[in-house]
């Protein structure tokens, strides 16, 4: 086996996705299949997902469908009421679920978006982990609030239960990588954060630019907006072995299924050490 300064090094994988699914935007119900079918392909093991919908009266929405669907367990967290339907974000698991907290995210009164990030504690065959995920203020003009919204993520993770596998943290961050608020979960700027700095898994191990908003998907190009990078799967630094090193990852949900364009944005899907 490979050595290393971490010591031998961990050969085998966890496959890590993240994924905004477009709430209930343009044709959701056909759409829904489509995202099952994806991640039915992609067999991550852990799937961070964002603009979950979720109808409040039954407390049932899209992770729970797509949870079953691929004999798995979800966790939800919401704060919206949007006539009825949450605006939620979700972790779905081939492991059990062992805890989860959450927290809300600052945003003006008068530019409230609701914004939160999840936390779930997973218990998996080689040990337990935790993994984050969180969607951020969506305006170009907004990273102000964004780079405040890192700082209280950073927070709650410092905050976790003690762990031995280091932090995962997934979602839609609305940021190009060369924004600020991503620059500084990435040890890149000398703006002060709490202690606590990731690696950005595409820039780690990806090839190309890695856009997951692309005009080559119908329903992003219909917004007029520059193509770029928005989604992200970050990973503390690596632990004994070489544990959460991150050794691939790729784009998910970039073809139509059965001619249905699943999502209006790409997911990225990571392989860590584990």
């Amino acid at each position: 086996m490979a050595e290393s300064n971490f010591g031998t090094l961990i050969e085998t994988r966890l496959r890590v996705a993240t994924w905004n699914l477009w709430w209930r935007f343009g044709p959701w119900e056909e759409r829904l299949p489509a995202i099952v079918e994806t991640l039915r392909a992609v067999d991550a093991d852990v799937v961070c997902l964002q603009e979950v919908w979720l109808e409040l009266d039954s407390g049932r929405g899209s992770a729970d469908v797509i949870a079953e669907a691929l004999g798995a367990h979800a966790v939800v967290a919401n704060r919206a009421d949007l006539d009825g339907i949450g605006f939620a974000n979700a972790v779905v698991s081939r492991w059990p679920i062992a805890s989860h907290d959450w927290r809300p995210l600052y945003s003006p009164p008068q530019l409230e978006e609701y914004r939160l990030v999840l936390r779930a504690d997973i218990d998996g065959p080689r040990g337990p982990f935790q993994i984050f995920t969180t969607h951020l203020h969506w305006r170009l003009d907004h990273s102000h609030i964004r780079q405040r919204q890192v700082r209280e993520i950073c927070e709650f993770v410092l905050a976790a239960p003690d762990r031995t596998y280091p932090p995962i943290l997934c979602g839609d961050f609305n940021a190009d990588p060369e924004a600020e608020e991503i620059r500084m979960l990435t040890g890149l700027t000398s703006v002060p954060v709490p202690p606590l700095v990731f690696h950005d898994a595409w820039r780690f191990a990806g090839e190309g630019p890695g856009i997951t908003w692309s005009n080559a998907n119908p329903y992003a190009a219909r917004d007029l907006e520059a193509e770029r990078r928005l989604d992200y799967v970050f990973v503390g630094w690596p632990k004994r072995g070489g544990a959460g090193h991150i050794v691939g990852v790729e784009l998910i949900g970039t073809e139509p299924v059965e001619g249905v364009w699943p999502s209006d944005h790409y997911g990225v899907c990571a392989s860590l050490r584990y």
